[in-house]
Formats: structure tokens, sequence, C-alpha cells
């Protein structure tokens, strides 16, 4: 009795799962103390399930893991790539990184994935907004300033992903969204109106009437504990932010979030569970998915989203698909015709790959 005494500080507490080894957390999920091991196991095991429960692989599937050198790309590729072989999944796993193009940012980032390529033995296709849009981001920058750079990213970074995807020839790709990034678009797509992707946003496999499905196995991992694992596992990952994104709306969303979850930490999944129960109501009328006439992307409108940006960039009208201008009328069609741009601009499509 005296020898265990004197081998147990005051104050210490043992892991709740194992009442073996010391604590060295707070699970800010559940707020529960739990030892490092334990915690490794509890993290994977979660994933594991979501993965199993929501079907989200099948034996044999190639899948293109989303690398963008961050932290949750970083720990979804390591964590994949363990439950792959644990398990037997059966799965071909690659790794896929967008270059936009930001000096100083991107480049370095895209040293991180090059290193994980190596260290986790996965092969690593990148694709790059140069190549596929003739611009990069720091380019867009320059000409349209930081007010609405984001959109453009955005918009050519979820393209450019199902591009890569396509020369990979992947049945899936698999995204490091977490429970944090979910509760955050649910909040935004409220604050916009934006029923359409609020009755999609909190979906764990999305783009199943697209070109490549996409899949969230993190939907209900926090991101802290994503951050917790990463550190404890002493991974190799990059932590810089955007340099173009310190004024991002999503921003305000996140700051939100956290705030809620500094209050009550089950906040992030109750959102999550809110947006999974919306109904939208019969009579909304809902966009209807069609083909870009111009590039035969998914689109709702005759020309998609990166082709109404893209075309902005190339006649000097950066503006031409943001906010009220979005969309070309027909007097903007017939004023390419009129340019004698129509032969140039077709041979410089917003993506160099047909869907």
């Amino acid at each position: 009795m005296e020898a265990d005494t004197k081998h147990k500080k005051p104050g210490t507490r043992l892991c709740c799962a194992c009442n073996q080894r010391r604590a060295a957390l707070k699970r800010p999920k559940t707020l529960e103390q739990i030892c490092r091991e334990c915690f490794y196991a509890v993290f994977e095991e979660e994933i594991h399930q979501v993965i199993l429960e929501n079907k989200l692989f099948k034996p044999g599937e190639r899948i293109a893991i989303g690398a963008s050198g961050g932290k949750d790309s970083t720990v979804l590729a390591y964590v994949l790539s363990e439950l792959n072989r644990r398990h037997n999944y059966g799965l071909d796993l690659f790794l896929l990184s967008v270059d936009e193009g930001i000096t100083g940012y991107r480049d370095d980032s895209l040293e991180t994935v090059k290193r994980n390529e190596l260290q986790y033995g996965l092969p690593l296709k990148i694709v790059s907004y140069k190549d596929l849009y003739g611009w990069t981001m720091d380019e867009i920058v320059k000409m349209i300033g930081l007010k609405n750079n984001c959109t453009f990213c955005g918009v050519f970074r979820r393209q450019a992903l199902d591009r890569g995807a396509a020369l990979l020839k992947v049945d899936k790709v698999a995204t490091g969204h977490n429970a944090d990034d979910i509760a955050e678009t649910v909040l935004l797509n409220i604050l916009r109106g934006d029923i359409a992707r609020l009755s999609r946003c909190t979906s764990i496999i999305t783009g199943e009437d697209g070109p490549i499905p996409r899949c969230k196995p993190f939907k209900y991992t926090y991101e802290k504990e994503i951050v917790m694992y990463a550190y404890f596992k002493k991974l190799d990952y990059f932590s810089t932010e955007c340099i173009y994104s310190p004024n991002a709306y999503r921003g305000f969303a996140r700051e939100f979030i956290k705030d809620l979850e500094r209050i009550r930490p089950r906040a992030i999944l109750d959102i999550i569970k809110s947006g999974e129960d919306f109904r939208i109501a019969t009579s909304t009328k809902m966009p209807e998915q069609g083909t870009c006439e111009r590039c035969g992307y998914i689109s709702s409108q005759k020309w998609c989203k990166a082709c109404v940006l893209l075309e902005g960039l190339n006649r000097g009208l950066p503006k031409l698909g943001i906010g009220r201008n979005q969309g070309l009328n027909s007097d903007a069609k017939e004023d390419i015709k009129k340019d004698g741009r129509t032969k140039s601009i077709e041979s410089k499509q917003c993506g160099s790959l047909e869907f």
C-alpha cells in the first residue's frame, strides 16, 4: 500500500478508459480524462465505425485523399493508411493536391505533402490552377484584390479536385472536412439562405450525381482532437493559414462555433444533427442539375461557375461572376462574339479534361 502511494503523485488522475495509465489529455468532444494510448485507439476506432456504418468504401476501390499538407488531410492520410492495413479495406490510396499558385503558402505546404508521399508510401498527383485555368491565385488577387478572391479559389479548387481525380481514375475522393467545418457550413448556408446547399451540406457522401463522389470520414471528428492526434503522433504537417483569407466570411462563423464549443462542447454535433434533420418544403424550387455547355462539368446553369469566373478574368471583367453579376446574359455572349474573342476563349476552357 505504501509503495503504491509513493508512485502516485498527489492529484494524478488515471485514464477513464483503461484505469491504468495516467490521463494525458481531456477529450474536447466528451471531456473525458484519457491517456495517449487510449486516445489513439478511440480516435481511430470512431473513424473506423463511421466508415463501416456509412459504407464509405468498397474493397478494390481507388481512393484519392485530398491532401493540402494541413493537419486534417495529413491525419486523414495517416489514419486511412493505418485502418486500410489493419482492417483489410482493400483500398488503393492516392494523395491528390491542388496547387493554387500562392507564393509563400501553397508552395511550402506542397513540400509537406511530398514528404507525406514518402512517409506513408502513397502515390501523389498535383494539379495546378495554372495548367487547368491559365491563372494562379497570385495573378487573380493582383487583378481583383482581397475582397472576393476566396470565391474564385473555392470554385476553382472544387473543380480541380474532380479533374485530378479523373486523371487518377479513382472511384471516390476522401476529404479532411471535420465536424467543425460541417457545423460552420450549416450556419453559413442558413445565413446566406442557400437552401440547395443546406439540404446536402451534412451528407457524408456528396456528388453521387456528379463525375466522382466525395466522402468525409471526419464528419463527426472534432478539429481539436485532430490537432491533438497530429501533435502526439508527431505527424509532419503544415500549420500556416492561407495568406489571402484573413477576412473570409467563414472565419466569422468559425469564431462563433468556437465560442459555442467553449460553453457547450456538444454544440458542434448538435448543429450537424440539426442540419441533418432540416426538411425542405416540397413547394421550394430547387435548381436542376445539368452540365456546362462549355466544359461539360456539372452545373445548374448553362455555364458552370468556374467558366463564368474564368470568362470574367480573361475579358478583364473579374466581377462578372460575383454577386448580382453572376452568369452570362445573352448581351454578354454577343459581346464576346463581337470582340472576336470566341476562338481564344474556347481554346482556353476552364479545364483540360472533359466530363
